[in-house]
């Protein structure tokens, strides 16, 4: 596309990497379900495709897309949001390096981190990132990388991107963020200063539970050079239906945002008001910690909200009682999800210092009608 002109996201979402194919005029970028390419004698390659975990078609559309959406120099598509993480992981950081991550941090990552990083020789200190001198106080002289969820998984806690990019570029380190929760629709993370946004896409950006995969965008070229030689040298790629699903899911990923933000801040609203409820985690509320940063970073306040019960026991039976709310791990699609996170996507962090409240409930809330949502959840209280 020509960049010489400015297009918002939505026009972006929907034509970024994906010219009308100049061999038949169709609109939607073709599958390309190829394994190899015939070359045009030894050497000549054809578009530029050889073999398609190096390259395909499609998922060229989706990176081109990818980059665009989140106004960075390139994107890359991987088979998993941790496959992402993995090869970010591998690119900028080698034995003996330290690396900040958030002291909630999606259990995966933690995971990731602690039984795949930490035993090649990868340190790394879980700190709340929301406490900005806290950040630079734990930021040592072999500190590579400083990894940033915002808002955070489950706990929804916010940080203030520009002044951990500050931090991190004043002390020599890069500035990840994991923008899986917030979408590039409502927050982009390489325009305040990071250097590398991460994501799962099979969240927000796919949008409909059916596919799984995960994205890096880089801020500058010589980083995305870097990343997209590990992407090939490592083969984590996203299959071409994954990523031609994706990018159909990213077409409608503003109007389905707008949707999911309306009716998780009316959700949010009820939980404060019920009397079962002892806390609400949500950064759109106006007594949440972070919510006047989340008002500056962000478009809109999401789709997740996070909830605590008086008690393990009262937490379950909420998962457990809900009808449209369905009781299920992830997050992102249309239909609303339900999730103890202790002992669901975050079970790996038990023990740790990101164990999560055994009373907390996290919801993904969907885009079906308000009220019915209300309703199914004032019921499972009681």
């Amino acid at each position: 596309m020509d960049n010489e002109v400015h297009r918002g996201f939505e026009t972006l979402a929907i034509h970024a990497g994906q010219e009308p194919d100049p061999a038949t005029g169709a609109v939607v970028p073709p599958i390309y379900q190829v394994s190899t390419y015939k070359q045009d004698g030894i050497g000549g390659l054809r578009g530029g495709y050889e073999y398609s975990r190096s390259a395909n078609p499609t998922r060229t559309a989706l990176e081109v897309c990818l980059a665009e959406i989140e106004a960075g120099a390139r994107g890359l598509a991987f088979a998993s949001g941790l496959a992402a993480e993995d090869a970010l992981i591998r690119t900028v950081c080698k034995p003996g390096d330290h690396v900040i991550i958030p002291n909630d941090a999606y259990g995966g990552t933690y995971r990731l981190f602690a039984k795949v990083a930490e035993p090649w020789g990868v340190t790394f200190d879980p700190v709340p990132l929301g406490d900005v001198s806290a950040v630079r106080a734990a930021v040592r002289p072999d500190t590579r990388l400083i990894w940033v969820e915002t808002p955070t998984n489950p706990l929804l806690a916010i940080a203030d991107i520009a002044a951990l990019a500050g931090v991190a570029h004043d002390t020599g380190a890069l500035l990840a963020v994991d923008n899986t929760f917030a979408s590039p629709y409502l927050q982009r993370p390489l325009d305040l200063g990071a250097d590398v946004v991460v994501h799962s896409t099979t969240k927000y950006m796919g949008g409909h539970s059916d596919v799984i995969g995960g994205a890096l965008v880089a801020a500058d070229a010589e980083l995305g050079e870097r990343l997209a030689f590990h992407q090939n040298a490592m083969g984590a790629v996203a299959g071409p239906f994954d990523a031609w699903l994706t990018l159909r899911g990213i077409k409608t990923l503003g109007v389905r945002m707008d949707r999911h933000c309306a009716n998780a801040e009316k959700v949010a609203a009820m939980l404060a008001r019920h009397g079962a409820v002892r806390q609400v985690l949500y950064p759109g509320l106006p007594d949440h910690p972070g919510h006047e940063i989340a008002a500056k970073q962000m478009r809109g306040f999401g789709g997740m909200v996070s909830f605590r019960m008086e008690s393990e026991e009262a937490a379950v039976r909420a998962c457990e009682r809900t009808k449209l709310f369905t009781l299920g791990e992830s997050l992102g699609g249309v239909e609303s999800l339900i999730e103890h996170p202790g002992r669901m996507t975050h079970a790996s962090a038990a023990g740790s210092p990101l164990e999560v409240p055994s009373d907390l409930v996290r919801l993904s809330v969907g885009i079906e009608d308000a009220d019915d949502l209300l309703r199914d959840l004032e019921l499972a209280l009681g």
